[in-house]
């Protein structure tokens, strides 16, 4: 196999003999659209839709929705010549750091903010797609090792997540003093083991695949891209461009069980001579297949299944992507507005984040209007804010009496800086903020906000508080991050040198994961990216020896705590690697049947 030797220019030539004919004999297989999608195994679509949901939840959404559609495009030109007909496929970008992508076996196709960051154009972004789409399409989660603990695990999430829903519900609620809600109940355990279990999916998922399996879906990836219309070149570009962009290690997550790039290079640059792009479909044949993707996925949702509300809200979500255009989407978009809207009315009307609201509504517009002009959801949108807006210009005389008696709490000043940006007490608002984040050691929050006073124009005597209390803080600050930033500033030297001081005595010897993750994170070129990750590889290391130890004790929640941790913090160390191997060599205790 090509991807597993050098070439020379000999077999270069043979390969691209084969692959040649291998094109030629699967051309019109391939090439024929189908609208005739169905969910032809409903457990299996239920159990990968639960993955879906805790794959989103866990990771988050990204918010842009240019780029969204974008992958949406081009993903539904690939689908729509696949000739899949099993389940709908369904296109979704998480904010995740780390270059990847990972296919569910019902169709779920993820691609992470990390990978769209390499600044891949379109040829390359349809060969990472048609990798992925290839996995579903020869049902490859049929063939891998880990089968059964795959589909174990889907359906522990599927139970997990109605276990959420059912003791969610069954929270008490009541108002605080400063009107915001309360939800008094049980469902942090099973949320914890929830995330817990997503990260640990995400292994699965992530470093499942044999390299027989990578080839083959390198190969018709690519094949399926050039024939949607795309230039066969991408797949080769894409390799490269990985090769040099993300670090050759093999503890780098996805790419452990995939083929090293350079090997990938030259098979993609083998292939692509018995290639040519073909002629794109009309868009009107795209736009039919994705309104029938839609229509299929909201199907779904009427068949009477019993699905938990963040299943639910992932069909919807799916569904309005897939399709955003019509009657179907201006609906989805309108209940989802309309669930925001009313769940901040639920809280007193001092408390109520208008401002968020009234974004998310305006965002829609934005979208709506180059969408639909003529859409009749736009004249509604407009109306609920009008009326939204009229209502915080009232109340502002009752906000401006709260801050004057100085009795409020925390989700009241929040309310207040986001419905008021542009008030004369804003800057007063803010400092207050940041003094009430720091005495509750929400460090970075705190800086955030007491930064904000002290470059404020407007802030006069605040932003001499506002400089203070940064002064204060940094000597006792524990968060990386918080200290980076302060480190950096150059508006006032000496409270850059203590913060300095401060994060090089700490960077070596920081005690919680998710503190190194976020300096990394938000400071990926910072001074002490080399020390933070040291130690951050050092606690992952210490986490993967407790969790053996509560694996053999049985104590399985605070096992699968510690998994959680390693992956979703230090998903590069060698802690993690070793975590992954233990889940390839692991034998499921009992059986899954399809």
């Amino acid at each position: 196999r090509p991807a597993h030797r050098s070439l020379s220019p000999r077999c270069c030539l043979s390969w691209r003999c084969a692959v040649a004919l291998a094109y030629l004999a699967t051309a019109v297989t391939f090439g024929r659209p189908a609208l005739a999608q169905e969910i032809s195994n409903p457990d299996l679509f239920e159990k990968s839709l639960a993955a879906a949901t805790e794959a989103t939840e866990h990771y988050g959404l990204v918010d842009n929705p240019i780029e969204v559609e974008r992958v949406n495009r081009i993903g539904y030109q690939l689908a729509q010549r696949s000739e899949f007909r099993k389940y709908p496929f369904t296109f979704t970008v998480v904010d995740m750091p780390i270059p990847n992508a990972f296919a569910l076996p019902a169709g779920q196709i993820f691609v992470t903010r990390g990978m769209l960051d390499l600044d891949l154009d379109d040829d390359m972004l349809a060969a990472l797609l048609g990798h992925e789409i290839t996995h579903v399409t020869k049902e490859h989660f049929l063939k891998i090792r880990k089968r059964a603990t795959l589909l174990t695990v889907l359906s522990q999430l599927a139970t997990i997540g109605a276990a959420v829903a059912a003791n969610s519900s069954r929270g008490d609620v009541y108002q605080g003093p400063g009107g915001y809600l309360y939800r008094d109940s049980n469902s942090a355990s099973i949320l914890q083991a929830t995330q817990a279990t997503g990260a640990v999916i995400g292994e699965l998922l992530l470093r499942s695949y044999s390299r027989d399996n990578e080839d083959e879906s390198d190969e018709q990836g690519q094949r399926l891209a050039a024939l949607a219309g795309f230039d066969p070149d991408g797949s080769r570009r894409l390799m490269t461009r990985m090769q040099a962009m993300i670090p050759q290690t093999k503890t780098f997550g996805y790419w452990q069980t995939h083929p090293f790039f350079d090997a990938r290079v030259l098979a993609a640059e083998a292939r692509e001579s018995g290639m040519v792009a073909q002629s794109p479909v009309a868009d009107s044949e795209i736009d039919a297949y994705r309104t029938k993707t839609q229509e299929v996925l909201l199907g779904f949702l009427g068949d009477g299944r019993k699905l938990s509300p963040g299943s639910i809200g992932t069909v919807k979500a799916s569904a309005l992507v897939a399709w955003p255009r019509g009657t179907a989407a201006d609906n989805l978009r309108l209940e989802r507005l309309h669930g925001l809207r009313d769940r901040e009315f639920e809280r007193l009307a001092l408390s109520r984040d208008y401002g968020k609201v009234l974004g998310e509504y305006s965002a829609e517009i934005a979208t709506v209007s180059v969408l639909s002009a003529d859409s009749p959801l736009l004249a509604t949108l407009t109306q609920e804010m009008g009326e939204m807006r009229t209502a915080v210009a009232e109340l502002y005389p009752q906000a401006e009496g709260v801050l004057d008696g100085a009795v409020y709490e925390i989700p009241f000043l929040e309310a207040f800086s986001s419905n008021y940006p542009e008030s004369k007490r804003a800057d007063q608002v803010a400092l207050d903020l940041g003094v009430a984040y720091s005495r509750l050691s929400r460090e970075s929050e705190a800086v955030e906000q007491l930064l904000k006073v002290w470059e404020s124009p407007t802030a006069g005597d605040l932003a001499v508080k506002a400089q203070r209390g940064l002064r204060n803080l940094a000597s006792v600050l524990t968060r990386l991050a918080a200290l980076e930033q302060l480190a950096t500033q150059d508006r006032d030297p000496d409270l850059a040198e203590t913060a300095a001081v401060r994060l090089d005595g700490l960077a070596a010897k920081y005690t919680d994961t998710a503190n190194g993750a976020e300096y990394l994170e938000r400071f990926p070129e910072g001074r002490y990216v080399e020390t933070v990750s040291h130690r951050l590889e050092a606690l992952a290391d210490t986490l993967y020896r407790e969790m053996v130890v509560y694996q053999e004790l049985g104590d399985s929640a605070k096992a699968i705590e510690r998994a959680n941790r390693i992956l979703e913090h230090a998903p590069l160390s060698p802690a993690a690697d070793r975590l992954s191997r233990q889940l390839d060599t692991d034998k499921p205790s009992g059986k899954s049947s399809d």
